[in-house]
């Protein structure tokens, strides 16, 4: 799935199907709490209010000078001492999920570009949106070309002008309907930025924050560990949540990728999907129809008019959205309007790793396979259908169909669908959702 964001966050997938649009609700978001909590009164400030004036008058008078500068010294060697303590030592670790004395933000970590090399494989990544940029693949002749859609710059990723290119989405991926939901008993209202949903986490969700990198390994196991810390009432969400995505090279042309997250204090929902555009041609190659595909799913979650799931799960036989086997994208897309853009239900098939294979992609021209494994119960087949003008790496235009998307993940509107698996997560579980994608060459 895409969005043309940035200053036209109303353009989306099934634009053919959007409903009048809807003024954009404000989204909910957390009072911000006062530096201090239940730092313990001060008996001496106190006092006077707890006596009667006139005693209070006579105890003073009687209080000889000496004593009142003691008690003036220790109160204020008390206080340098506790605020200018460490701010770790003012937490209650482990007791309370809201610290005594909130510590000051560090600094934002700056936007970066990273390569991991390892094999026959190079990629490239940013710690915006953690997202995959560029990813040299060689063909039947051992040619490499970049089989993904990216930009040169870093500053599409972050102004928000990027169709999602590459990145993580969330905290949750794919769409909420009328962007809010209910968890125990409370009503969240959410950032609704492709109306009247919430779409990929809101206005900025995870693909336009600049994640920590935690780790970077260049030696014989590349790898890169990325870490952000989304805040409870960010975008609307409840609970603060602590996220890693690690990409790593393995042997035999595999890019591997491990998202984890862990809910600190309240139950929320999570889902995360890689959004990485495919052109297993080469970027600058054209559109993407004559790939053919293959999709380990034998039912879709049909969708409604503004692309919300009924509830409902289709057999895909006899049907365009059949490629149970092989099947050119561009001999059926036309009777798909707008082109394909759902989620398919991932049948029990052939595990590998504890992972089921999801896809497989083929190029006619270059002959580069990819083979997609994963641990999510769906995927959602994208077909770039909004792409247009878009100037990518190299001063490549993008257009219609330029890349296709297979993003693993829970069901869209999970939360809203008691009947679907659920995305909510509480304190104490931790989200996982573990992917390959490996490369060959027919």
């Amino acid at each position: 799935m895409e969005q043309l964001v940035g200053a036209h966050h109303h353009l989306h997938h099934h634009h053919h199907h959007s409903l009048s649009p809807r003024t954009p609700r404000t989204p909910t978001r957390a009072q911000p709490q006062p530096l201090l909590h239940h730092l313990p009164s001060n008996r001496f400030r106190d006092l006077p209010s707890q006596i009667h004036p006139t005693a209070g008058s006579r105890i003073l008078r009687a209080t000889p000078p000496f004593f009142l500068i003691l008690l003036a010294a220790v109160y204020l060697l008390a206080s340098v001492t506790i605020f200018s303590a460490p701010t770790p030592l003012l937490r209650l670790r482990g007791t309370s999920p809201r610290p005594l004395l909130l510590s000051m933000p560090a600094r934002p970590p700056a936007p970066e570009l990273f390569e991991l090399h390892g094999g026959s494989l190079r990629v490239r990544l940013t710690n915006v949106g953690a997202a995959i940029t560029s990813l040299l693949v060689p063909d039947k002749n051992g040619v490499l070309a970049d089989v993904v859609l990216g930009f040169d710059s870093l500053d599409p990723y972050l102004n928000g002008s990027s169709p999602y290119f590459g990145c993580i989405v969330g905290r949750v991926a794919n769409r909420i309907k009328d962007g809010k939901f209910t968890l125990n008993g409370v009503q969240h209202n959410l950032s609704i930025n492709n109306p009247p949903n919430t779409l990929h986490g809101g206005f900025k969700g995870f693909d336009k924050t600049i994640w920590e990198v935690a780790e970077y390994n260049k030696g014989d196991n590349p790898s890169i560990t990325f870490k952000y810390y989304s805040k409870d009432g960010e975008e609307g969400y409840p609970g603060d949540i602590s996220v890693t995505a690690r990409y790593s090279l393995l042997p035999s042309a595999t890019l591997k990728l491990e998202m984890e997250a862990i809910p600190l204090n309240k139950a929320t929902p999570i889902n995360l999907a890689q959004h990485t555009y495919w052109n297993l041609a080469g970027h600058n190659s054209g559109n993407v129809l004559s790939h053919s595909v293959q999709i380990w799913g034998s039912q879709i979650t049909p969708v409604d008019q503004t692309s919300i799931p009924t509830g409902e799960f289709m057999p895909v036989n006899g049907t365009p959205f059949d490629f149970l086997t092989w099947n050119r994208i561009g001999s059926r897309i036309h009777q798909v309007p707008g082109g394909y853009d759902h989620n398919y239900v991932l049948d029990s098939g052939e595990a590998r790793l504890g992972l089921r294979h999801v896809a497989k992609v083929a190029d006619p021209s270059s002959l580069r396979v990819l083979d997609i494994w994963a641990d999510a119960p769906g995927v959602q087949f994208y077909t770039g259908n909004f792409l247009h003008g878009i100037v990518g790496k190299g001063g490549v235009v993008y257009g219609k169909h330029a890349g296709l998307c297979l993003e693993t993940q829970g069901f869209p509107n999970a939360v809203n669908q008691p009947n679907f698996p659920s995305i909510v997560f509480h304190p104490g579980e931790k989200y996982r959702h573990t992917m390959l994608f490996k490369f060959s060459t027919d």
